[in-house]
């Protein structure tokens, strides 16, 4: 067994940072915590953003993941707005911006992801911003409020969920993204089809297929954008939404293992199947990549659930635990009248069939099969479902056991 570290630091005050803290603490771990965090509050969850804190529904202290007195409880050195700079995996010491240092006997990466916003779509002008974290959030709310036309730029999880809000608020609204439906690559085809129905039901301007080349201004304020294909989109309000990496930058050097997407197939700290990246360093949620046995490679996730997950199993492990089984791979995406739940593993390429309810009308549950050779799914992998929650219920429970495809369902056209 492993020895208990004296000191536990953690870099990242997110959700899989605040499961590290908690998990520890559970299991009696009584020595030094630090949580490091680049932000001013406390831990707060993320996927409100794109939804109901963007619609005004709630305010952000209903984001907070821990009340303060929960937090007090934990018995944390908590180092707010302390960006992480730099690590020393010699001398064990994490660097911060402000030039402190934090020293570590076993040390814990949670930085997640960072929104990427590419110079070209005038990341320098003012009413063009990415939807990342809280001031994002309050910053859009505050631009939909005040009218004018919006254009998203990127048709994934938070630009999908962003149009639906604006939508709801009366804001006329524009998508742009290079895939021929929104949110294709995790959805599929099916689905995407008809979230892409539900905005162009609500009025949403779908400019798919294509891409934004130029963001025009006037004064140092974004006025509209160009696409690919030579048209024009005016705009008070640009949101970019074009994707997310790992939060690494600051580990460059460090001797941490980072994961290269040509030679590796994926980005972010590579870890073992326990989430241990290095002597003495782990990783967890969004940021870390972690080896998958069955498979020999290293896969990484953006789910609220499997950060907390991580963050659990991470605690466990470096306090010489075993482990708990993780859950599956979850999301939720509310637009419109669709509350999709997912379980499992979901994607274009993928088969997938309905097996209960109907998909046009919004209220189904469908599953996802990894196909084999002869291009037939061989069990359920994944399932999804709005409207229906017993049945999803039932075919979550098919992708935990690993349920043959079912009989009585046709078998998709690969």
């Amino acid at each position: 067994m492993a020895s208990v570290p004296h000191r536990l630091v953690v870099v990242g005050a997110s959700a899989a940072g605040l499961a590290v803290v908690e998990e520890a603490r559970r299991r009696g771990y009584d020595g030094e915590v630090t949580l490091v965090g680049d932000e001013p509050g406390l831990p707060y969850d993320r996927p409100p953003l794109s939804k109901q804190l963007l619609a005004g529904e709630w305010e952000p202290e209903r984001l907070l993941l821990r009340s303060k007195e929960q937090w007090e409880a934990l018995n944390v050195v908590h180092r707010p707005n302390a960006a992480a700079v730099g690590v020393d995996t010699r001398t064990r010491q994490v660097r911060l911006a402000d030039g402190g240092v934090c020293a570590y006997d076993a040390l814990v990466i949670a930085t997640g992801a960072r929104a990427v916003h590419p110079p070209s779509l005038g990341a320098a002008l003012a009413g063009v911003q990415v939807l990342h974290d809280l001031p994002d959030a309050l910053r859009l709310r505050g631009a939909l409020a005040r009218g004018g036309r919006l254009v998203v730029v990127g048709a994934g999880f938070v630009g999908a969920e962003a149009a639906a809000v604006a939508r709801g608020m009366g804001v006329p609204v524009t998508m742009v993204d290079p895939q021929v439906l929104p949110m294709v690559g995790v959805l599929g085809e099916e689905v995407a089809y008809l979230l892409a129905v539900r905005h162009r039901e609500a009025g949403v301007d779908m400019r798919l297929g294509t891409g934004v080349t130029e963001v025009l201004a006037e004064k140092g304020c974004a006025t509209g954008v160009v696409l690919d294909d030579g048209s024009t989109v005016e705009a008070s309000t640009v949101l970019v939404a074009v994707g997310a990496r790992p939060a690494v930058d600051w580990l460059a050097g460090s001797g941490v293992p980072l994961g290269d997407r040509e030679r590796d197939g994926v980005e972010g700290v590579l870890c073992d199947a326990y989430g241990r990246a290095a002597e003495d360093v782990w990783a967890a949620g969004d940021v870390a990549a972690w080896l998958d046995p069955a498979t020999g490679r290293h896969h990484r996730g953006e789910h609220r659930l499997g950060a907390t997950e991580q963050g659990r199993a991470v605690a466990a492990a470096l306090l010489g635990d075993v482990p708990a089984g993780s859950t599956l791979p979850y999301f939720w995406s509310d637009q419109y009248d669709l509350k999709l739940q997912s379980y499992g593993t979901t994607g274009r390429g993928m088969a997938f069939a309905v097996v209960d309810g109907c998909l046009p009308e919004g209220r189904f549950v469908g599953v996802y099969g990894h196909r084999g050779a002869d291009g037939r799914p061989v069990r359920v992998d994944g399932a999804i479902g709005s409207g229906m929650v017993r049945s999803l219920r039932t075919w979550r429970q098919a992708v935990l056991d690993g349920a043959p495809w079912p009989a009585a369902v046709p078998v998709p056209a690969s």
